[in-house]
């Protein structure tokens, strides 16, 4: 199955502008992959996941016997590229150091839930309002 990438056209005069439908995002893992020649793989692309995506690993049988793989098999599927290796599979996650496979988990969530993870919030000093991405990961207090 090939990939495409879709483009916008400039809007007309007039016309308001259509938010971005991206549906792949880059990103770069902490350790990275390390393959069987040694070569570190650090930046990556993950697509948005379908409801197949999250569908097919209930069916699948590792998952079956440890549910504990399932973000193995999810990840996997929406892994369009890491580095020089276009061809994600089940293996190459595995084999990802565990800091990878929990950013990638996160990465995962932001992604797919995009939009949904922000809160409006007021500062009690200065009374400004301005939102905060719940799911950023980050400590409290740090932007």
């Amino acid at each position: 199955m090939r990939r495409r990438s879709v483009t916008l056209d400039e809007p007309s005069e007039g016309q308001d502008r259509v938010p971005d439908p991206r549906t792949e995002f880059e990103f770069e893992l902490p350790r990275g992959y390390v393959d069987a020649d040694g070569v570190v793989h650090r930046n990556g692309s993950m697509r948005l996941a379908t409801a197949r995506d999250e569908l097919r690993p209930q069916i699948d049988l590792r998952v079956k016997e440890n549910p504990a793989y399932l973000s193995v098999v999810l990840l996997a599927q929406v892994i369009t590229s890491l580095g020089s290796v276009t061809d994600v599979h089940a293996g190459i996650v595995e084999q990802m150091y565990a800091t990878d496979i929990a950013f990638l988990q996160d990465f995962y969530r932001r992604v797919n839930s995009e939009g949904h993870t922000l809160a409006a919030v007021n500062c009690p000093l200065c009374g400004g309002s301005f939102e905060v991405d719940l799911a950023g990961g980050g400590r409290l207090g740090e932007s």
